[in-house]
């Protein structure tokens, strides 16, 4: 038979503690008094009572007393009885729970401000008893959903919801869901001890998987009864008992797995004794063997634990100690509105410092943030000392440059450092993952400088050198258009810059390089020359060279048509196709006297004329438009007239020159 012991069987916290406190009482003074059941469980209390220990049962007993310690039980009281105490002198001992008082605390500020308190538990537990005794005004308790339609609110009242500390999570989830769909101004703190959380989640578990369970309790205690509805409804062999004398063997002959777990106020020892029918253990004994096996904690101390409860904004771990601890979101992460939930879960091993033994509600505070800072910080050092590249998450920007986190810890990297160029904005790096090196490490004096160019620069460098490698003038390259000034624009070719000149844009002309290229374009140009790390580019390859037949397009006699493209006092120049001009003379135009080309054409306009001189060595043709109008005149005149059109043109082309 395999036998699964949960692991939060037994006294809780708060139950041990009060435990703890009578047990301490019966060695340093008496007579002493409990007021109620210090639990409810009738072994313990029965132990008690052999050393001196009586219990009060109500405020009229208490009255009645003229000396002793009064131990407040880990349920909790009403503040009257705290006034009762005082008035007769008494010793207050309060071991009420730390997860009680916080409740007592919340419904007294918030009803003393007005709001009304609805409290979702059993009316006539110990614990709600004492909590409607905190209350300024009369409270609200809810077990189940039809206590909600007893709810008379006034319209702009607020209602404030907690729970009994050992009500089930599902059924309080539930009870809220239905209040809010009421339409009240309410608010809901989920006040359910966090224990009982995991001990009512871990019963559920064991319960699915087991033939058989037992649930070990008080049958007086409420939150035994709810271990036991939980196990029920998960497997239908589920068994309630005090002690092991309660227990039937034989009904588990044909059981093959069988689940153990036990309420807060369960001592070990019957636990013990139901698990393996053996125990000659006392109750004190047994509390002083567990104290001896807890760990010894002080402030800075590191202790490993396994998680208990994870709420969004807190996390509970079983630190094998009296007390357990809990790390809230500010010890766990930077984030400030992270849901822990989504980040750590239920049975997951953590390791986290001591930074109080006790928190002021009971528990020792923990941080996990401590230690990943670090673990961070050694890391850090490392890297400083070893030159790696690290990668953090900018989450500040500042004038001055970048805060970065990596892990836990922060790293400053100056403006002057976040890139190899300047840099204007630098809002654009926040929320971004960027990679860096460490130049400076001093985590005492929180000193810890990156950089980022470095990275940027060394980068650059073997890309140059990888592209130097293969590249050679004439060879066809492809690159970015990386900025475009009026004389041309700088080409990005991965590793290098190339100048791609305005001359070399197009074998036409361009006027304005930013008419032709934008930032972000795509070329292909070849190399012209190479100068040290400088490159020349050009997108006039050879074999598109409107010259290379020309002679033959453009022959003396030809016929052609183009664009005028620009104009001057002694002629038009037109444009045959992108690279090849032709100078039309204001004498060719027509024939008649013409003062200035610009009185009969306009730039763009299409014209046709004759080519009457093609000189190619100098890439010079005329045109003459005359030439194809009727005319008498005689062959003589017309080659007299050519002449000075080529004369013409060799004076405007070397002015132009000029």
């Amino acid at each position: 038979m395999e036998i699964i012991l949960a692991k939060t069987a037994g006294f809780c916290f708060g139950v041990k503690r009060a435990v703890d406190m009578v047990y301490e009482q019966v060695k340093e003074s008496s007579p002493i008094y409990t007021y109620g059941p210090i639990i409810h469980n009738e072994e313990v209390v029965r132990d008690l009572e052999q050393r001196g220990v009586k219990v009060i049962e109500g405020m009229d007993e208490l009255r009645k007393l003229q000396s002793g310690s009064v131990v407040i039980r880990s349920h909790g009281v009403e503040k009257k009885v705290y006034d009762i105490i005082e008035e007769q002198g008494l010793k207050l001992v309060d071991a009420t729970c730390p997860f009680v008082l916080r409740i007592h605390k919340i419904v007294k500020e918030e009803s003393e401000k007005g709001n009304r308190i609805l409290i979702i538990g059993n009316n006539d537990h110990p614990e709600v008893e004492g909590i409607k005794g905190w209350c300024a005004n009369e409270p609200f308790v809810v077990e189940k959903p039809e206590d909600i339609d007893l709810i008379d609110i006034k319209p702009d009242e607020k209602l404030v919801i907690v729970s009994q500390t050992t009500f089930n999570n599902k059924k309080f989830q539930d009870l809220v869901e239905i209040i809010s769909k009421k339409g009240y101004d309410s608010i809901a703190c989920n006040t359910i001890c966090n224990a009982t959380e995991a001990r009512q989640k871990e019963t559920a578990q064991i319960a699915k998987e087991a033939d058989a369970m037992i649930v070990i309790g008080g049958k007086n205690s409420s939150n035994t009864q709810k271990l036991y509805d939980i196990s029920k409804n998960e497997c239908a062999n589920t068994y309630y008992i005090q002690t092991l004398v309660d227990l039937d063997l034989t009904a588990f002959e044909s059981a093959s797995r069988v689940g153990i777990t036990a309420g807060a106020s369960t001592p070990n020892i019957i636990i013990k004794e139901v698990h393996d029918s053996m125990s000659e253990l006392s109750f004190e004994e047994l509390l002083q063997e567990e104290e001896k096996n807890s760990i010894q904690i002080t402030p800075g101390k590191l202790v490993e634990g396994e998680v208990l409860s994870v709420k969004p904004e807190e996390i509970i771990v079983n630190i094998n100690y009296k007390s357990e601890g809990v790390i809230p979101r500010s010890e766990y992460t930077n984030q400030p509105n992270a849901d822990l939930t989504t980040m750590v879960q239920v049975g997951d091993k953590i390791s986290a410092k001591v930074v109080k033994t006790n928190d002021g509600e009971g528990q020792v505070l923990l941080s996990y943030k401590r230690v990943a800072l670090d673990l961070a910080n050694d890391k850090l050092e490392a890297a400083c000392e070893n030159g790696d590249v690290l990668t953090g998450k900018v989450v500040q920007v500042l004038d001055g440059g970048l805060t970065v986190l990596y892990g836990e810890s922060k790293v400053f990297i100056p403006a002057s450092l976040v890139s190899d160029t300047y840099e204007k904005n630098l809002e654009k790096y926040m929320d971004q993952e960027i990679e860096f090196v460490i130049t400076e490490c001093n985590p005492r004096k929180r000193r810890i400088i990156g950089n980022r160019k470095m990275l940027l620069v060394a980068k650059k460098e073997e890309a140059q050198k990888a592209l130097f490698d293969k590249i050679e003038v004439g060879m066809t390259i492809e690159g970015t258009v990386k900025n475009v000034t009026d004389f041309g624009a700088f080409i990005d070719l991965g590793g290098a810059d190339g100048l791609l000149h305005i001359s070399e844009m197009s074998w036409g002309r361009v006027e304005n390089p930013k008419k032709v290229l934008k930032v972000g374009d795509t070329v292909k140009a070849f190399i012209k020359d190479i100068q040290g790390t400088k490159i020349a580019l050009s997108m006039k390859f050879p074999e598109q060279n409107p010259w290379a037949n020309a002679a033959e397009k453009y022959a003396v006699g030809n016929t052609v048509t183009g664009k005028v493209a620009r104009m001057t006092d002694f002629g038009a120049f037109v444009e045959l196709e992108p690279g090849v001009d032709a100078l039309l003379h204001v004498s060719q135009i027509s024939k008649e006297h013409i003062e200035k080309p610009a009185s009969v054409l306009s730039i763009g306009q299409e014209v046709t004329a004759k080519v009457v001189d093609f000189k190619e060595a100098d890439k010079k043709i005329s045109l003459s438009i005359k030439a194809l109008l009727p005319d008498d005149e005689t062959e003589a005149e017309e080659a007299d007239s050519a002449e000075e059109v080529t004369e013409a043109a060799d004076v405007v082309e070397e002015t132009t020159e000029e």
